[in-house]
């Protein structure tokens, strides 16, 4: 499975789900979502207060496993970044958290997806927000730029996480927060599943072994690493995501029984160490 048809799926799939949002139906993070399915991973996840906040069709556009706007710390006047932004709601909804003095960008690499968040911001009336086309693994912003980088259910989708790790690390300034919203894996998942392109842009075979991820933010550098479960799927849900993909269900999905999970993922950039200029500097 190479990277360029990862992002040639991804780009269709989530292509054809903003183009459902804007015909007036929902949208899953299963490959064969359609109209108002339910989906395990990505239903119930917003309260009806911040519902209310945005326009209908940034809610129906929604593809995440978790709710980082609820679950991050953001201050007023900060800068947030949202990787895979889709239709727009976690930006929308930082934006009103960080205040007129705040921005919050918004990251996303699908046309369609950048068109309705475009169109989300003017309805929603909110300035302060900023939609960039490009790739998670190709930061287009400056070193040291934001305070804090959210995410919801998108980096499980890159074939290269530990790049999109090392651009999160690059742009955030010293003492930045990392605080993310993805799908993490316990314990080895089957092979019949990792090789399955269409469940990749489901949300589950790329995800990683919650393990794995601690290493890899390690290894771009951060620290205060910690992974909270926040939603794990029984055989059911598992049935659910499993359902249609040339997959023997009744076979695998007792294996992936409470194996699958979505997990808020926090992680800190560290302070710049202080130079020492004097003797007493240095104490």
């Amino acid at each position: 499975m190479n990277s360029t048809d990862i992002k040639s799926t991804v780009r269709q799939k989530y292509g054809e789900a903003a183009l459902r949002a804007t015909s007036g139906g929902s949208s899953c993070c299963g490959a064969t979502a359609n109209c108002g399915c339910v989906d395990p991973i990505t239903s119930n996840l917003y309260d009806r207060e911040q519902a209310g906040q945005v326009p209908e069709e940034a809610l129906k556009a929604s593809l995440g496993c978790g709710n980082p706007t609820a679950l991050a710390k953001l201050n007023l006047g900060e800068t947030v970044l949202d990787l895979g932004s889709g239709g727009g709601i976690d930006v929308l909804l930082s934006a009103k958290r960080v205040g007129p003095t705040g921005k919050a960008y918004g990251l996303d690499m699908t046309d369609e997806m950048l068109a309705l968040a475009e169109e989300n911001k003017r309805k929603s009336g909110i300035t302060n927000v900023e939609f960039l086309k490009g790739e998670i693994e190709h930061i287009p912003l400056p070193d040291n730029s934001v305070d804090v980088i959210i995410s919801n259910c998108v980096i499980n989708l890159s074939s290269d996480k530990d790049a999109v790790l090392r651009e999160a690390f690059r742009v955030l300034k010293p003492g930045g927060r990392f605080a993310v919203s993805d799908v993490v894996t316990r314990g080895e998942m089957l092979p019949e599943v990792r090789k399955s392109l269409l469940l990749w842009v489901g949300c589950i075979a790329g995800s990683l072994e919650e393990n794995d991820y601690r290493t890899k933010l390690a290894a771009a550098g951060f620290e205060q690493i910690d992974l909270e479960t926040t939603r794990v799927y029984n055989v059911d849900d598992a049935r659910e995501f499993l359902a249609g993909q040339n997959i023997d269900v009744d076979v695998i999905a007792p294996q992936v029984d409470g194996k699958i999970m979505s997990a808020f993922v926090r992680a800190v950039k560290p302070l710049t160490k202080q130079s020492c200029c004097a003797p007493t500097c240095c104490n």
